[in-house]
């Protein structure tokens, strides 16, 4: 495992440097070749917009976090998803597009619930704080992406899992993080395709 520290990375975010996020991701995928690693993950789903300039460069393969979410979500028959992450995420097209390829839409929060959330989890989750009122806010957005049609929710974040979850959200939730743990360790054993996590609540019967 190895990570330069988050400031780092925000820091490239911020000022809208995607090379040189990946130039970050590279040199963490470098020492893990050294290491004797097989292949590589990355659980932050943010700085998947860097994946293009990362993965041609990289001498190790990648599993790329929101192809490994959208099979999950086609395997469990989902049509339209929603998504909810940091503000970079859900503007971009990471989950969308691998989405899109099998099939299924990919809804997004409006502009302000985006902002909302990406506050909570910058000025919070990251911090190890974890407040009522953020969880209802999350629950209340999940809540409208689910009168929109939505089926389940991606959470798209590391820190959101902290605070949401099957137990307490209105559609069933898609653990990027978790999703992505399971997958390697499947690759790691031999097997190529994800485990699916069948535990998990399916689409709502039409």
């Amino acid at each position: 495992m190895h990570t330069p520290p988050l400031a780092k990375y925000v820091a490239c975010l911020e000022a809208g440097d995607w090379h040189g996020v990946g130039d970050l991701m590279l040199a963490s995928a470098e020492k893990l070749a050294a290491t004797g690693a097989d292949f590589l993950i990355c659980p932050d789903n943010t700085i998947h917009q860097a994946f293009d300039h990362v993965a041609p460069r990289s001498t190790l393969p990648w599993l790329h976090i929101a192809e490994v979410v959208a099979e999950e979500a086609a395997n469990r028959g989902f049509r339209n998803v929603a998504l909810t992450g940091t503000a970079w995420l859900v503007a971009s097209e990471v989950n969308p597009d691998k989405l899109t390829a099998r099939g299924i839409l990919c809804s997004r929060p409006d502009p302000a619930a985006r902002a909302e959330i990406n506050r909570i989890i910058m000025d919070e989750l990251v911090h190890g704080i974890f407040t009522p009122d953020a969880v209802a806010y999350f629950q209340a957005t999940i809540d409208g992406l689910k009168e929109r049609g939505c089926e389940a929710v991606i959470l798209g974040c590391t820190e959101i899992p902290l605070i949401i979850g099957d137990e307490n959200a209105s559609l069933p939730t898609l653990d990027s993080t978790r999703l992505l743990a399971r997958a390697a360790l499947s690759r790691a054993a031999g097997n190529p395709a994800p485990i699916p996590e069948t535990s998990r609540r399916g689409p709502p019967r039409p």
